[in-house]
């Protein structure tokens, strides 16, 4: 492996090569339940040609390689060699914000830009990006795009790829290709110069490639820079909540007011994830936590450049109308917090540290999958049965509903929040991880991101969907170095 290693330090530099303990531990394991594995090197490439030549040194001597684009805390497992002798090629130093362009609500960005590094650039254009539920800190925007994280504003989540746009993408073969509009004809600049921004995904031809990047894990390629959607700052913003015992009265006014396009943000917490999304202290969360009801539909109405007032005016006046019928009331605050607090969190910041989901016991395990909104008390109920059965405190289930593509569908998350450092916790969570997983999969909860243990659940069920993925691993990566082991390779 001497040959290998000096053959990436010559083309990253010994500045962004690393073989030391330190830094192999830091990928070596995460909080997910994945079999730690320690990788070989950890390489920090600072451009697409740098990316493209590290991608042709294993085809040369069949080394595993697993793209890294988001720093610690990592929750998923798709980061984690799988095989030995795997080198890591962490995009986190490619920060740049190539172009941010207010007419077309769109934004040229590569793989380490981060969503607070992305939100003060955007501002500067009276622009705001479209992020999920409180990010982590060092999230790469690219990274949750591609791993298709629900964003907050359903109204604005046309399709499943949204808003990732268009790809520039080194596939495992060591070939650089374009997706969708930015595949030409034409450079990138003598496309701006003719008024084209890369906002279709789709192409070039009758092809969609970004599909079978997204949500890949890294098993197809590296996006080295993408095109994403931005939406306008707004001039106003008023936040409310909506506060229920039982979920079932909230499903009705969701469906309603998505259907009229109501409010921007649009999301569902339990009183778990709701006090530890407003309280950074184990035991201010466990207060609030008492004094909130079980469900909060949290949702902003934004006013823009036009008429920014008059737009929140007749949007508060309908959207109360509207929880009138359905026998609800619209509040500006939840007990001890306004919701002015909760839009100042989840607008346009990541998420303060600790991360929110480690500050109540210190780790969680994530179970998400998609379903639709009348569906989802089901689900609630299959997993507190599970819950029951596996003596986990229910009161440390966190969940979040987050309705998505304009309210066609949802994502459905529970958190089974633990300490890391209590082994029996760690055993029971374990346990209950695997054996809810696999229920919520029985009972129809579609598992679009199949992370560690969940692929053979979800593919063990798609015999065709195996196969067809396989040809086209053997196309765009036939030596199979792109994070193997990931999955159905």
């Amino acid at each position: 492996m001497g040959e290998l290693k000096n053959k990436l330090i010559g083309i990253v530099g010994s500045e962004s090569f690393f073989e030391d303990s330190e830094t192999l531990e830091e990928y070596t394991s995460d909080y997910s339940f994945v079999e730690p594995k320690k990788p070989m090197y950890v390489v920090k490439p600072e451009s697409m040609k740098e990316v493209q030549q590290i991608v042709k040194l294993p085809n040369e001597n069949y080394v595993p390689l697993i793209p890294c684009s988001s720093g610690v805390p990592r929750f998923r497992g798709d980061t984690i060699p799988s095989k030995d002798g795997s080198v890591i090629v962490d995009l986190s130093r490619m920060k740049k914000i190539i172009r941010v362009d207010r007419r077309n609500k769109v934004a040229l960005i590569e793989p380490g830009v981060t969503f607070g590094e992305l939100q003060a650039e955007a501002e500067k254009h009276g622009l705001k990006v479209l992020m999920p539920l409180c990010p982590r800190a060092t999230k790469s925007v690219i990274g949750s795009y591609l791993e298709r994280e629900p964003i907050i504003i359903p109204k604005y989540h046309w399709d499943m790829t949204d808003p990732l746009l268009c790809t520039e993408v080194v596939f495992g073969t060591g070939d650089i290709f374009r997706t969708g509009s930015a595949a030409g004809p034409g450079t990138l600049e003598e496309q701006w110069e003719s008024g084209q921004a890369q906002k279709n995904p789709l192409g070039p031809a009758q092809t969609d490639l970004v599909k079978i990047i997204q949500g890949s894990q890294g098993t197809m390629g590296i996006v080295t820079w993408a095109s994403v959607k931005l939406e306008l700052l707004p001039k106003v913003q008023k936040s409310f909540f909506v506060l229920s015992q039982n979920f079932d009265n909230l499903i009705g006014f969701i469906y309603r007011i998505l259907r009229l396009k109501l409010g921007d943000e649009c999301f569902v917490l339990n009183n778990l994830n709701m006090a530890s999304i407003l309280n950074e202290e184990r035991e201010k969360i466990k207060n609030l936590k008492k004094e909130l009801p079980l469900w909060t539909l949290a949702f902003c109405i934004a006013g823009y450049d036009m008429l920014p007032e008059e737009r929140i005016e007749y949007q508060e006046k309908d959207i109360k109308d509207v929880a009138q019928q359905f026998g609800l009331e619209v509040t500006p605050e939840i007990p001890g917090i306004i919701a002015t607090k909760l839009q100042d969190l989840i607008c346009t910041k990541p998420s303060k540290e600790p991360y929110w989901k480690l500050r109540y016991k210190g780790a969680s395990q994530d179970i998400f999958f998609l379903t639709t909104l009348d569906k989802v008390p089901e689900f609630i109920k299959a997993m507190n049965d599970e819950v029951e059965k596996h003596k986990y405190p229910k009161e440390d289930l966190g969940v979040y509903i987050q309705p998505i593509q304009q309210g066609r569908a949802c994502h459905c998350e529970f958190n089974l929040t633990y300490d890391p450092t209590d082994s029996d916790a760690v055993r029971m969570v374990k346990d209950l991880f695997n054996s809810a997983s696999e229920k919520l999969i029985d009972d129809g909860g579609f598992f679009s991101r199949p992370y560690g243990s969940w692929a053979d659940m979800a593919y063990d069920k798609c015999e065709d969907t195996v196969t067809a993925l396989r040809k086209v691993k053997e196309i765009f990566d036939p030596n199979k170095v792109m994070n193997p082991g990931k999955l159905c390779f």
